[in-house]
C-alpha cells in the first residue's frame, strides 16, 4: 500500500523549509520590536470554546472544524483559529492581573479547517497571529495594524492595501440587523439554505455567504457604518486619526465583515495587489472583540488581534519574485579514505562542531572524487582530506576551496587554521 500526505495538508521539504525560517525570523524580530511576547497553546479545545466564541451560525463551527470525542467522551476540536485559545489562556492564567496592561500577545503554529483545498488555502495551515488584551484605547487598534504591515514589508512585500471597516459596538449592531432582516426577508427564498437559516439568527452574516456574493441584494444591503451610534462612530474615527498620523494609507468597505462573530469596531484585512498573486487576495485579516473574555468567564478586557497564513505570505512573496537569502554554506567537508580515517574524521567533526564550525562529512564509504563533488554540492569552504598518512602522521591535508590551495596541517593546530582561512 502506498501513503501519500493527507488531501489538504503538505509537506515542507528542506528546499522549502529554509524560506519559512526567514519569515519567522522576521516575525520574530518585528514582535520584539513591539513588545509582544510568545505564546504557545494547546493545538486541541474544548469544542465549546470555539462555538461560543468564533460563533455558532459560522462557516468555521457549521461546516469547517475537526472534531471528535476523547475517552472521556468529552467533545475536542482541533485549533481552526488562535483567538479562542489566547483568550482562554489569559481568563485561565488571569494575565488580567498584570501589572502592565495591555498584555501583547503573540503565536504561530498549526491550524486546522475542513476547507476545499485551493492555492494558498489547506486544511492544516500555519497562522502567525497577534492579540492585545486589556486595552480599549484606539491607538492599539493602529499599533496591531502597524505591526501586520511591518511584517509584510520586512518580508519585502510592496503590493499591499489595508482595507477597514468599523462593525460597531451592540447598540449599532442591533439597529443594523433589523434592517438587514428587513431587506433580505421578502426575497430569503433566493439565498442559500444557510443565508436562510441565518436570517433571523445573525443576518450579518449573510454578507459573508461565498454561495451568494453576487446576488443583486448583497450590493444594496444595508451599510452598518449608516447604523454605527455616536460612541461607535468616534472610536472608529480616532482608530482612522491614529493610522493617518502613522502614514498609514487604507481604504474604507462597509461590506467588511470578516468570518467570525466575536469582532466589534474595528474590522480590517490585508490584500495583496500583485497582479501575478491570484483571485483570493486577502493575506491578513483582524480586528476588535471587546466581550470574548467575558463570555467565557472573564472580566471585561477588551481585545484585538490578527491572523496572518505564513503560506500566503509566502505566495504573495513569490507573486512579488522576492528572492530569498541563500542557505548558509557549509564551511568544511571532511573527506576519508579508509576506516580508520573515516574514524579520526569523525573526531574531528565534533570537534569542529563544538568550536561553531558548520560542518559534515559523507557517510556512504564513497570514493574520493565523489566525496569531493559532495563538497562541491554544499559550498564547502574548505575540505579536510585524511588518509592513511595522514592518521600515521597526526596532521589532516587543508584544501581552500576558493583559490584551490593545499597544506599540511598538524592536529594540534587544525582549529586555528580553519579559523583564520573562514575569516
Amino acid at each position: 500500500m502506498k501513503f501519500k500526505v493527507p488531501r489538504g495538508t503538505q509537506d515542507i521539504l528542506p528546499s522549502e523549509s529554509w524560506k519559512w525560517q526567514q519569515v519567522e525570523a522576521i516575525i520574530r524580530d518585528v514582535c520584539e520590536l513591539y513588545r509582544y511576547k510568545e505564546i504557545r497553546t494547546p493545538m486541541f479545545e474544548q469544542t465549546e470554546l470555539f462555538q461560543r466564541t468564533v460563533g455558532d451560525t459560522t462557516d468555521i463551527v457549521q461546516k469547517e472544524m475537526y472534531t471528535f470525542t476523547d475517552r472521556g467522551n468529552r467533545s475536542m476540536t482541533l485549533r481552526p483559529e488562535g483567538t479562542a485559545s489566547v483568550v482562554r489562556s489569559y481568563v485561565e492564567h488571569k494575565m488580567f492581573g498584570y501589572p502592565d496592561q495591555p498584555v501583547k500577545l503573540y503565536y504561530s503554529g498549526p491550524m486546522f479547517r475542513y476547507e476545499r483545498q485551493q492555492a494558498g488555502r489547506y486544511r492544516q495551515f500555519v497562522q502567525f497571529g497577534v492579540e492585545a488584551i486589556g486595552s480599549a484605547d484606539p491607538a492599539i487598534d493602529a499599533e496591531v495594524i502597524s505591526l501586520a504591515l511591518d511584517v509584510y514589508r520586512r518580508a519585502g512585500l510592496k503590493d499591499l492595501k489595508l482595507v477597514l471597516n468599523s462593525l460597531g459596538d451592540g447598540e449599532s449592531r442591533k439597529a443594523h440587523r433589523e434592517a438587514l432582516i428587513a431587506h433580505f426577508a421578502p426575497h430569503i427564498g433566493e439565498f442559500c439554505t444557510d443565508c436562510q437559516s441565518r436570517l433571523n439568527k445573525n443576518p450579518l452574516r449573510i454578507l459573508d455567504c461565498k454561495v451568494d456574493r453576487d446576488h443583486p441584494l448583497m450590493a444594496s444591503a444595508p451599510s452598518l457604518t449608516d447604523y454605527l451610534n455616536e460612541e461607535s462612530a468616534a472610536y472608529f474615527e480616532n482608530v482612522k486619526r491614529y493610522l493617518d498620523a502613522i502614514g498609514i494609507s487604507y481604504e474604507l468597505d462597509p461590506n467588511l465583515v470578516r468570518g467570525l462573530d466575536y469582532y466589534n469596531h474595528t474590522a480590517f484585512e490585508i490584500m495583496s495587489t500583485s497582479k501575478g498573486f491570484g483571485a483570493i487576495t486577502t493575506l491578513c485579516g483582524g480586528g476588535r472583540y471587546n466581550g470574548v473574555s467575558e463570555d467565557i468567564g472573564g472580566p471585561h478586557a477588551p481585545g484585538i488581534g490578527f491572523a496572518m497564513s505564513i503560506e500566503r505570505l509566502l505566495l504573495a512573496l513569490e507573486a512579488e519574485e522576492k528572492t530569498f537569502v541563500d542557505e548558509p554554506d557549509l564551511d568544511v567537508y571532511i573527506v576519508s579514505l579508509d576506516e580508520e580515517a573515516h574514524r579520526k574524521g569523525f573526531t574531528v567533526l565534533n570537534d569542529l562542531r563544538n568550536a561553531g564550525i558548520r560542518a559534515d562529512m559523507d557517510y556512504m564509504d564513497r570514493k574520493m572524487k565523489a566525496q569531493m563533488k559532495s563538497a562541491d554540492r554544499f559550498n564547502a569552504k574548505t575540505v579536510i582530506v585524511i588518509g592513511e598518512d595522514e592518521v600515521k602522521e597526526n596532521v589532516v591535508q587543508l584544501k581552500n576551496m576558493e583559490d584551490g590551495t593545499q597544506q599540511k596541517v598538524k592536529d594540534s593546530l587544525l582549529l586555528e587554521k580553519i579559523k583564520e582561512q573562514l575569516k
